[in-house]
C-alpha cells in the first residue's frame, strides 16, 4: 500500500505569536511535552514496522515541532527507512538546521514560513542558506499580508531561484484584483490560495490513499473532517480506506485542497506535494484562476462562485466577512 500520512500530535507550542495566528506563543506543560513525546515515538515506532507499505509523513504540528529534539530524531530515522519515500515537517524555521546533516538528503523535506516581525530576516534567511548547503529541499512561503510584501519581495530576490517562494492567502482577508496582482508576481501559483475551493461531493484522494493521524492514532480522512476511520496502531483503519467525495462545502487550506482530485496540483507538484515543491518553475494556471475575476461572468456549468459573479474553475470566493477558517465535520 502507498500511504501518505499527516501526523499531528498534541505539542501545541510555539515559540512565535504571530497575530495572525490562534496557536501561536502557547505554552505546554512538561506532562503534555512529554506526551507528545511518546506519541510521536511510538508513531514512528510504527512506521518502522511497515515494510510491506511505501509511507510518506507530513509533521504539520500546530506549534513548532523542530525546536522539539524528538522531532528532529524522528525525521533522521524515518528518512534513512527504505519504505519510507519522503518524510517532510512543516516549520517556522527558528532552530539550528546541522542535524540535518545526519539525514537522507534525498527524502527529508522542510515546508518553511518566514514570519516578519517575529524573526529577523538576516537570521531566516541565513537558514535557508543552510539547507541550501545542506543539499536539504525545502519551499519558502508567507502569510499574504500588506505589512509582509515588501519583506517577501526581499526574500524572493535573495532566495536561489530553485527556491519556491509560495504565499498563503490571509484568514479573514478578501484581495482586490489589484492585490493579488502583486501576490501573484511573486508566487504564480498565489491564484489557488486567493479564493476556497469548491469540494463538496469531489472526488479527494483523502481517506483513500491520504490520511490524518493525531497523537492517539486516530486515523481521520485529513485535518478538517473529524469523522473517524479506525485506529492506526490496531490497523482498524485499513478496511475504510477507499475513495469517497468531500463531505465539506469548501476546502480553504492548501494541506487540504492539494489533494483534490478536480484540482491539476499533483501534477504541479509532481514529486513534491508535501514539501510544497513544484516539479517545475511555478506556472500561473490557465484560465481565469490564473488572472483576474471577470465581473459578470457567468456560467451555470462552471459553479465557480466570487464576489465578482461566476467563473469557471470549482472555486468559491470569499463572502463580504472574508475568509474563514474550516469546522470540523463528523460525516
Amino acid at each position: 500500500m502507498d500511504l501518505t500520512i499527516l501526523y499531528r500530535g498534541p505539542l501545541a507550542s510555539c515559540d512565535y505569536d504571530c497575530p495572525y495566528c490562534p496557536f501561536a506563543k502557547r505554552r505546554d506543560s512538561g506532562e503534555r511535552l512529554r506526551a507528545d513525546r511518546a506519541a510521536l515515538e511510538r508513531f514512528t515506532a510504527w512506521a518502522a514496522e511497515q515494510t510491506g507499505d511505501r509511507l510518506s509523513v507530513l509533521f504539520t504540528p500546530w506549534g513548532e515541532g523542530l525546536v522539539r529534539s524528538w522531532y528532529r530524531r524522528a525525521l533522521v530515522g524515518l528518512s534513512h527507512l527504505p519504505h519510507v519515500e519522503r518524510v517532510a515537517v512543516q516549520t517556522n524555521l527558528s532552530g539550528r538546521t546541522g542535524w540535518l546533516a545526519a539525514a537522507e538528503r534525498d527524502k527529508v523535506a522542510l515546508w518553511c514560513t518566514y514570519h516578519p516581525g517575529q524573526t529577523p530576516y538576516e537570521r531566516f534567511l541565513g537558514r535557508c542558506r543552510e539547507l541550501t548547503a545542506l543539499g536539504v529541499r525545502h519551499s519558502v512561503g508567507v502569510v499574504g499580508l500588506a505589512e509582509h510584501l515588501e519583506e517577501a519581495r526581499r526574500l524572493r530576490a535573495a532566495l536561489p531561484s530553485e527556491v519556491y517562494l509560495w504565499v498563503n492567502a490571509a484568514e479573514g482577508h478578501t484581495y482586490t484584483d489589484e492585490e493579488a496582482d502583486l501576490w501573484t508576481a511573486l508566487d504564480p501559483l498565489f491564484p489557488y490560495s486567493r479564493f476556497p475551493h469548491r469540494s463538496a461531493g469531489l472526488p479527494c484522494r483523502t481517506g483513500g490513499s491520504v490520511v490524518s493521524v493525531d497523537g492517539d492514532g486516530t486515523v481521520r480522512r485529513c485535518h478538517f473532517v473529524r469523522a473517524e476511520l479506525g485506529n492506526l496502531y490496531d490497523g482498524s483503519y485499513r478496511k475504510a480506506l477507499g475513495p469517497r467525495g468531500c463531505p465539506l462545502e469548501v476546502c480553504d487550506c492548501h494541506i487540504g485542497y492539494v489533494h483534490l482530485e478536480t484540482l491539476p496540483l499533483y501534477d504541479v507538484f509532481a514529486g513534491g506535494v508535501l514539501e510544497r515543491i513544484p516539479a517545475r518553475p511555478a506556472p500561473a494556471p490557465d484560465g481565469p484562476l490564473g488572472g483576474r475575476a471577470r465581473p459578470g461572468r457567468e456560467s451555470a456549468a462552471d459553479g465557480l462562485v466570487t464576489s465578482r459573479g461566476p467563473v469557471p474553475d470549482g472555486l468559491v470566493g470569499p463572502d463580504p466577512a472574508g475568509r474563514r477558517p474550516l469546522p470540523f465535520v463528523t460525516r
